[in-house]
């Protein structure tokens, strides 16, 4: 009777999202120009191009920033995975209702997008230089008579 149990346990595992796609998942992060600082709303900081490794229930925002260039944030959101969603059902077929439970607690149907997260970052616009003009100089004082 154990035997048939952990078969079953396992039977229902074996669809269950958590376990094929994992609880985290790498998000590429790219600029142009490369070499920007990247700072997430989560709080991992990275020069692109880099790869962050995040929980897959996490929606956070990216914001690039270089000298010389205007700062660019990106949200970054969550949506149903076609790979997740397949998991998902494969704990209904096998009967796996707690393996439900914890596909949806942990996140691990959802996808992030986008992913890579892309940024063109525009240059800031150059200081207009002073005007070149005469220079009006002050007036000596007349001689007293």
């Amino acid at each position: 009777m154990r035997v048939f149990i952990a078969a079953v346990a396992i039977a229902a595992l074996g669809g269950c999202a958590t376990v094929t796609r994992g609880t985290t998942s790498q998000v590429q992060i790219v600029s142009e120009p490369t070499g920007a600082t990247v700072r997430t709303s989560m709080g991992h900081q990275c020069t692109t191009p880099c790869t962050l490794q995040m929980s897959r229930k996490d929606e956070f925002s990216v914001v690039f920033s270089k000298e010389g260039y205007e700062d660019q944030t990106i949200p970054v959101r969550t949506q149903v995975a076609g790979a997740g969603a397949a998991g998902f059902a494969g704990n209904v077929i096998a009967g796996g209702i707690i393996g439900m439970g914890v596909d949806a607690a942990t996140g691990s149907t959802l996808e992030h997008v986008p992913n890579p997260v892309s940024a063109v970052l525009n240059p800031l616009p150059k200081p207009r230089p002073e005007p070149r003009g005469r220079t009006v100089r002050p007036r000596a004082a007349a001689p007293a008579s």
